[in-house]
């Protein structure tokens, strides 16, 4: 027993060497959450310095964006009926002028926008801009399609203040490591993050930015019409409208030669939208207001045959290729003309 007593001191002081024994389990715990938050930033680092590295498929366009290797003289803007349907190097190729597809995948006109704003950051301004018009031109985005494609991209002001607007919680994908590879992100992409950090990049599907379909007609529209008998309509939201006009502004700072282009859609989808003219006004005041050409394909000559488009708002590869000759002829046209 008077053993035991002498274990603890008599006067209530504390012992030394508890005191140590308890601070070195701290400053190990510390340690090792140190270490793990260590790792966290490294392999961040390494995905996204991977997914920068990218020199193929969709990474490696926007690398040549943000690396400012473009510097095209005429370049498309708009949403995946940009991206798949319209070939710069028929363009190019017609015309003379080198050119450069921006459209992305998902994206609505604010969007769009906020890449072409970053586009002209790390670039030389384009003396022509093609705006391919969607019947959702005026619908904003109320979540970011894809969030892992802005993810090594979110130091540009640009798209930052974009993705923040719709996503307030963006910061944490820039600022929390991995956040957004991991919570944000269910592609995966940090995995292809890793694999170009060791030299491995995807095989080439994107040619100055377009994105090629090599798709056939499905069944899915008649699925879509059986699903929408009584049509379909789109909003018309004022905060659309201001990103259009956006876009407008940017151009006339800029200097830069506007083309509004209504794409190829396929015509019993032009049929199935119920405000279609109403948004057709919207886009006639823009051109009416700021002297903007507008080319409006809806009825082009193929926008029956099926076997050009893969679905009702976007052509296949042999759709893209007779639409993109049709618009460079017509570009060469009126470029000459100026």
């Amino acid at each position: 027993m008077s053993d035991e007593l002498e274990l603890a001191p008599v006067d209530g002081s504390v012992d030394p060497d508890q005191v140590q024994h308890r601070f070195s389990g701290v400053l190990r715990l510390a340690c090792f959450f140190g270490m793990i938050l260590v790792l966290f930033f490294l392999m961040n680092a390494m995905i996204t310095s991977g997914l920068r590295r990218t020199k193929t498929s969709a990474f490696g366009s926007w690398n040549q964006v943000m690396e400012g290797k473009v510097n095209a003289d005429i370049v498309v803007v708009g949403s995946s009926r940009a991206s798949v349907q319209y070939d710069p190097r028929t363009i190019e190729a017609v015309t003379g002028h080198s050119a450069y597809n921006l459209g992305i995948n998902g994206t609505q006109t604010d969007m769009q926008v906020a890449f072409f704003k970053a586009y002209l950051e790390h670039n030389r301004k384009p003396h022509t801009v093609l705006f391919n018009l969607d019947a959702f031109a005026f619908v904003t985005s109320h979540e970011v399609f894809n969030p892992a494609q802005y993810m090594p991209y979110l130091y540009d002001r640009a798209l930052y203040d974009a993705l923040r607007k719709i996503n307030p919680e963006i910061w944490k994908s820039r600022y929390l490591p991995l956040y957004g590879y991991v919570v944000e992100d269910m592609n995966y992409t940090w995995v292809h993050g890793i694999e170009a950090f060791f030299g491995h990049s995807p095989a080439e599907d994107y040619f100055l930015g377009f994105n090629p379909r090599y798709r056939s007609w499905s069944s899915d529209f008649e699925r879509y019409q059986a699903a929408n008998p009584k049509k379909v309509s789109f909003d018309i939201e004022p905060a659309g409208v201001a990103d259009v006009e956006d876009l407008i502004q940017v151009c006339k700072k800029n200097g830069i030669d506007l083309i509004f282009i209504y794409s190829p859609e396929y015509k019993q989808m032009q049929m199935m939208t119920s405000n279609r003219a109403e948004i057709f006004d919207h886009f006639r005041k823009f051109t009416e207001q700021y002297n903007i050409p507008m080319w409006d394909y809806s009825d082009w000559p193929h926008d029956s045959d099926t076997s050009f488009f893969y679905n009702s708002q976007h052509l296949n590869a042999t759709g893209a290729a007779a639409f993109s000759l049709d618009v460079a002829d017509r570009l060469r046209q009126y470029l000459t003309a100026q």
